[in-house]
C-alpha cells in the first residue's frame, strides 16, 4: 500500500560508519536536552538491544521501542515508530549499512528507507582529517534511498583540527551539525553484553546532564530538529503476538531485565496480566499464575545469589503451569551455571542442561526458528547473543533453527513437559 506521512510525528536517524563513533552517547546527550528543553522527544533503538533503550528511557522519560528491520514486521515497525512523541531519535547500531549476512539485511539504512527518515552521520574523527570528505561523500552517495542530510563531527582534537575537517567537508553541503570536542567524563561503564543497565549506574542522572551539557554547548540543536521529516509508514494494520496465558508470572531484576517491552505489551493487549516477581530477592511466581516467563539477563553475575534462593527455587519447582525461559532465563531453569571465576552454582534442574562462563565464547546472530511444540508454536524471527559454553543439554530438542543466510543450524533448546527454553531471543513471528 502507499506510504502516508503521520500527523504531527517527525523523525531523524543518528547513523555513523562504524560502531565505537559515540552514537549512544550523543543520542543520549541530545534526549536530556532537547527534553529539557519541553521538546516532546522520544528516543527508539535499531535492532536487537536491551540495554541502550533503558538509557534512552531515563534520558528523556519516554518509552524506548527497539526497531528491527531483519526480525520484525514492516507493520510492527510503522506501528512502534508511531507510538514515540512528537519528535523520534531513531539511534543506529553498528554502521549505517552493516546488517545481516549475506547482504546487510536489518541494517540502520533499511529503517531509513521504510520509515522515510534522513540520517545524520556520527563521525569519529580522533584518528581522521581531509579523509573525512570521501567518507562522508561515499555513505551520502552509496544509495539514492538514504538521504545523510547531516554530519557530527565527534571525537574533534583542537579547534585546528575542527577547522580541517569544516574545510574538507564545506564542498559537500552537507550540514555540519557541530563538533563535539575529545573530553573525559563521557564514556561509561560496559561488559560483556554491552553497557552495564541504567539501573545499576552510580550516578545516571548527573551523567546524562553532564552530557547534555556537553551536547549542548556543541551541536545547533535547531539545525538538528529542523531536519527531522514526517514519519512515513505503510497503511497495514499490525498482527499482535498472543499471550501464552491470562496471569504470567515474569521474573524482573538485574539478573532478569532483558524482556522486549513490544512482547509484554501485545500480551496485555491480548488481556493478559503481568505479575513481575524478583528472584533476587528470593520471590516466587504467583501461586494463581497460568504461564512463567524468565527473560534473559545475567544470572552468571548473580549466581550465588540465585543458588541460595529457596523460596524462588521452591515456587518455580512447585509450579503446574507452563514455564519459559530465554538465555540467561534458560540457564537458570538448568541444573546449573558456572561463572567466569568456575566455580559451579546450582539452579533449578528442571531442565537437564548445565553452562559455563568458565571459557566464553560468542554466540552471535539472528535466528529463525520453528518449533512444533512447546509453549511458541510456529515460525519465529530472533536473535542470539551470549558468552555461555553448554557443557550438557540432555532432552528434546524446543526449536530447529536456521541462521540470517538460511543455513541448518544445530536444533536450540530444550523442552520437558510443561518446562522449555532456549539461548534464543524471540521477537516477532517470522
Amino acid at each position: 500500500m502507499p506510504a502516508a506521512a503521520r500527523n504531527g510525528q517527525r523523525g531523524l536517524i543518528l547513523s555513523a560508519p562504524s560502531s565505537g563513533s559515540g552514537k549512544t552517547t550523543l543520542t543520549l546527550g541530545l534526549l536530556r536536552a532537547l527534553s529539557r528543553r519541553g521538546v516532546d522527544v522520544s528516543g527508539a533503538k535499531s535492532g536487537p538491544d536491551y540495554i541502550d533503550p533503558r538509557f534512552h528511557a531515563a534520558a528523556c522519560g519516554r518509552d524506548c521501542p527497539n526497531l528491527d528491520a531483519w526480525a520484525m514486521k514492516p507493520a510492527r515497525i510503522d506501528a512502534l515508530a508511531a507510538s514515540g512523541a512528537d519528535l523520534l531519535l531513531i539511534e543506529g547500531a553498528m554502521g549505517l549499512f552493516d546488517g545481516a549476512p549475506p547482504h546487510g539485511r536489518g541494517a540502520t539504512a533499511e529503517l531509513a528507507r521504510q520509515l522515510g527518515l534522513p540520517v545524520v552521520l556520527v563521525i569519529d574523527c580522533a584518528r581522521l582529517a581531509h579523509s573525512v570528505a570521501p567518507l562522508v561523500y561515499g555513505f551520502a552517495s552509496h544509495d539514492p534511498d538514504v538521504r545523510v542530510a547531516g554530519v557530527i563531527l565527534n571525537n574533534v582534537g583542537s579547534p585546528r583540527h575542527e577547522a580541517m575537517l569544516r574545510a574538507a567537508l564545506h564542498p559537500s553541503n552537507i550540514a555540519i551539525l557541530g563538533a563535539v570536542h575529545r573530553q573525559t567524563g563521557m564514556a561509561h561503564p560496559s561488559r560483556h553484553l554491552g553497557l552495564v543497565q541504567a539501573g545499576e549506574h552510580p550516578d545516571l542522572q548527573s551523567y546524562l546532564d553532564r552530557v547534555a551539557d556537553a551536547v549542548e554547548a556543541a551541536l545547533d540543536l535547531e539545525a538538528l530538529v529542523a531536519l527531522a521529516e514526517p514519519i512515513t509508514a505503510r497503511a497495514e494494520a499490525m498482527a499482535r503476538l498472543a499471550a501464552p496465558g491470562k496471569r504470567i508470572a515474569i521474573a524482573s531484576d538485574r539478573a532478569f531485565a532483558f524482556a522486549y517491552p513490544h512482547i509484554l505489551a501485545d500480551w496485555q493487549a491480548d488481556g493478559a496480566a503481568i505479575l513481575p516477581f524478583s528472584p533476587l530477592a528470593d520471590e516466587a511466581p504467583a501461586r494463581d499464575a497460568d504461564f512463567i516467563f524468565l527473560p534473559g539477563g545475567y544470572p552468571e553475575l548473580h549466581a550465588a545469589t540465585l543458588a541460595a534462593a529457596q523460596t524462588f527455587k521452591a515456587g518455580l519447582r512447585a509450579a503446574t503451569c507452563p514455564i519459559y525461559g530465554e538465555c540467561g532465563g534458560y540457564m537458570v531453569l538448568g541444573r546449573a551455571i558456572t561463572d567466569k571465576d568456575g566455580d559451579r552454582h546450582e539452579m533449578l534442574g528442571l531442565l537437564d542442561l548445565e553452562t559455563s562462563f568458565a571459557a566464553r565464547k560468542l554466540h552471535l546472530g539472528y535466528r529463525t526458528l520453528h518449533a512444533t511444540h512447546g509453549p511458541f508454536p510456529g515460525a519465529w524471527a530472533a536473535h542470539e547473543f551470549h558468552y555461555a559454553t553448554t557443557l550438557r543439554a540432555n532432552g528434546q530438542a524446543l526449536f530447529d533453527a536456521r541462521d540470517a543466510e538460511c543455513t541448518a543450524l544445530p536444533p536450540m533448546g530444550l523442552v520437558n513437559g510443561q518446562v522449555s527454553g532456549s539461548f534464543a531471543h524471540l521477537i516477532d513471528r517470522a
